[in-house]
């Protein structure tokens, strides 16, 4: 399966958690990343694994692997603004409250499978989208807070979004994130950082604040946002090209993470010198 080949890292990180005799791995999960296509079957994979009756092998045949497969199993649910709402819900546009409460009733009824559900948005074509305040409001999150804080024995929350900074602070917090670096070919504009980020990683110590005047500069001349994503895609193609030397997946999955929480803070107002200055440190290990 490609899921393995191209996510091997991850792959490995949850099969090792769920094999654990515990299945050792957080209740609440959230993805973020431009392919919500690849978020989407990571977690149908990993509710595989939770749900496979045998070994979990890729090619297993057993009942629960086959409905996961066919998208059909009747306690690994997507939930979107066009997935499983309340015969009577009209909403639109949406995950409704009147979906956050049916699945608090549902999850009171016990189940012998694994259960998950996965969230995410939904055109009506089918298209998947990745969840933010639009389509996943403070309304409906808050409804469900409880059940994300204190869920019921084997149940699993996946968020599937484009940004960390797309969902509230009160999912963020209680779950377990994971950037999802895409493989789809598609351009990741780097142009503005090429210059200062070439060979970063091989920077000193003594250099960082070298390194944190240039990064200085180019907040100065462009816009900090910009600056901040075109360093996430030139990590990520870093990553895309170094997917078997674990080590430095793990280092630019950490850089990708601290740069994340910069956009973050700039988006809070907090004074641009100080999130360079925190940010240039966290990248020179």
């Amino acid at each position: 399966m490609y899921i393995y080949e191209d996510y091997k890292f991850l792959m490995d990180y949850f099969k090792s958690g769920i094999q654990n005799s515990d299945k050792n791995i957080a209740h609440c999960i959230l993805f973020w990343g431009n392919d919500i296509d690849a978020q989407y079957e990571l977690a149908l994979e990993i509710s595989r694994l939770l749900n496979c009756k045998f070994d979990g092998k890729p090619d297993c045949n057993c009942l629960n692997c086959t409905w996961i497969r066919n998208n059909n199993h009747p306690a690994v649910l997507t939930y979107s603004k066009n997935d499983n709402k309340p015969s009577d819900d009209d909403s639109k546009t949406l995950f409704s409250i009147n979906q956050a409460r049916m699945i608090k009733n549902d999850l009171a009824v016990t189940s012998e499978y694994h259960r998950v559900l996965i969230f995410c948005d939904k055109d009506d074509e089918g298209n998947l989208g990745g969840l933010n305040p639009t389509n996943f409001s403070i309304d409906a999150s808050n409804a469900l807070l409880k059940t994300f804080e204190e869920p019921p024995s084997n149940t699993t929350f996946f968020f599937l979004t484009n940004d960390v900074t797309d969902m509230i602070s009160t999912v963020v917090s209680r779950a377990q994130c994971f950037f999802v670096p895409s493989k789809k070919d598609e351009p990741r504009n780097f142009d503005l950082v090429k210059e200062v980020m070439d060979g970063y990683l091989e920077l000193e110590r003594n250099e960082v604040l070298d390194f944190n005047d240039k990064l200085n500069v180019l907040m100065k001349e462009n816009n900090p946002s910009e600056i901040f994503t075109q360093m996430q895609n030139y990590m990520a193609g870093m990553l895309k090209s170094n997917l078997m030397n674990k080590h430095l997946k793990i280092k630019l999955l950490h850089d990708i993470n601290a740069v994340e929480k910069a956009k973050k803070e700039y988006k809070l107002n907090i004074n641009i010198q100080t999130i360079v200055e925190t940010l240039a440190f966290d990248l020179i290990l």
